[in-house]
């Protein structure tokens, strides 16, 4: 037996389609096919800002979906911690399902530990932040928490091969903040970016859609608890290696040495 009134399922389905058509934007009907100024604009004036920080901290949550062979998608949270301090510290802690661990950059070597497990591994990388994450990505197959936005020329790589980007609505709210929701396309990949208005365009969350993966996954962070003048010291950034914890070699990428 159906629970449905068949009689006024139809009326119902054209009052739906008419509500849609008027909460609907104008722009979900327009080609976007360039990368509006005030898009661009926004952008770059939050990552100038954020480049121009001396230090600071955040927290994250972030979810990143699966998709299995036969398409089902699963998704994994983690939750963060980042205290990066210019030009060339940081620390982060990581905990989640897939990945249980911190990170340590003094300037010099980058280590990263695995309290559960009992063992770390460190490495001598670059001396500035961008040259350590480049380093991890590319030898060790690392992302950084909150990478996207450590970068002094963040703006430069998040619009590469971006081919159209729009102002979607304002003002939008996030964990209360009130934001500007931006969206940009590429080749294979969208990213929606939701940005603070105000003195400090702090970045609030990142959405970013893998088209040419099956079933286009997602990965999605909601950015915290910022904190612009967070208390640093240089142990802060250091690694002192507990008596029953073991040191391991890092793995690197195939083809890649020190």
């Amino acid at each position: 037996m159906s629970l449905v009134n068949q009689s006024r399922a139809p009326r119902f389905g054209a009052i739906a389609a008419a509500t849609l058509v008027a909460v609907t934007p104008a722009w979900c009907y327009a080609d976007q096919a360039d990368i509006q100024s005030e898009a661009a604009t926004l952008l770059k004036n939050s990552m100038t800002y954020l480049s121009g920080l001396q230090k600071f901290s955040l927290e994250t949550h972030s979810t990143i979906e699966v998709v299995l062979v036969d398409g089902q998608k699963l998704q994994f949270d983690h939750d963060t911690e980042t205290i990066v301090q210019r030009p060339n510290r940081m620390y982060a802690k990581r905990l989640g399902e897939l990945a249980e661990d911190e990170f340590f950059y003094d300037g010099k070597t980058l280590t990263q530990h695995f309290p559960e497990a009992g063992y770390y591994a460190s490495v001598e990388v670059p001396d500035t932040l961008e040259g350590m994450l480049d380093f991890a990505t590319m030898k060790l197959d690392i992302v950084a928490p909150a990478g996207e936005f450590i970068y002094s020329n963040a703006y430069e790589l998040l619009m590469q091969d971006v081919q159209s980007g729009f102002v979607v609505g304002t003002p939008a709210y996030v964990n209360g903040a009130v934001c500007d929701h931006l969206a940009f396309r590429g080749p294979d990949t969208d990213f929606q970016i939701w940005i603070q208005q105000g003195e400090q365009p702090l970045p609030r969350k990142l959405v970013i859609t893998s088209r040419d993966i099956m079933n286009a996954p997602q990965f999605s962070v909601d950015l915290r608890h910022w904190n612009l003048e967070p208390m640093v010291t240089e142990d802060t950034f250091q690694f002192d290696a507990p008596e029953t914890t073991q040191s391991i070699e890092f793995m690197m990428l195939a083809g890649e040495s020190e």
